[in-house]
């Protein structure tokens, strides 16, 4: 029976590392050595305390994202660590659900309304998907300026510094305005 369970194991961990990519990502090694090295701002102290935990830590956190992790990338192209979600408030104190994607990021309300910030690396752009619904808001040119989308469809083109920023502000506000006055 004994050998039976060893055999077992061999062969799941043998067919693990064959159906893993060849490179990972190994993302929970690269998050625990970010951490061990940032944990304080003592160097020193940031050593011993990697002396102490790196022949315990780092060898299962290797054989956890060679084994699983890894595998669970190569299969559904995400790896479960680098997915996070964390709760934030809005300005309109309502709660919501804020999920890091691997080009941008998911925001589901409470009421389950999603809308999702997505970056084209192409392009080099932003773009709002909402109802179904995609516009692009932003994209950085070549030169260092920023080609903006206002509400309307309007693009405006201003510098990335504070000025262009400013200009920015007054096109919305602008825009918001007009768009009052025609309701009225």
């Amino acid at each position: 029976m004994k050998k039976n369970t060893l055999k077992l194991a061999v062969i799941a961990i043998a067919s693990s590392i064959a159906f893993t990519s060849c490179i990972g990502s190994f993302n929970l090694f690269n998050k625990y050595e970010k951490w061990q090295c940032n944990m304080s701002s003592s160097k020193i102290l940031n050593g011993v305390v990697g002396l102490i935990l790196q022949p315990i830590a780092a060898p299962v956190c290797l054989v956890i994202d060679a084994l699983v992790l890894n595998t669970i990338e190569f299969w559904s192209g995400s790896n479960p660590v680098t997915a996070s979600t964390k709760q934030v408030v809005g300005s309109d104190g309502k709660m919501y659900a804020v999920k890091s994607t691997e080009n941008g990021y998911e925001i589901t309300s409470a009421e389950g309304e999603t809308t999702t910030l997505k970056y084209n690396k192409e392009n080099n752009s932003w773009s709002i998907m909402q109802d179904g619904e995609t516009q692009e808001l932003f994209r950085i040119n070549e030169d260092g300026t920023i080609e903006a989308t206002l509400q309307t469809g309007q693009k405006i083109t201003v510098t990335n510094d504070m000025q262009g920023l400013y200009a920015l502000q007054n096109a919305v506000e602008s825009n918001y305005n007009t768009n009052l006055y025609a309701l009225r």
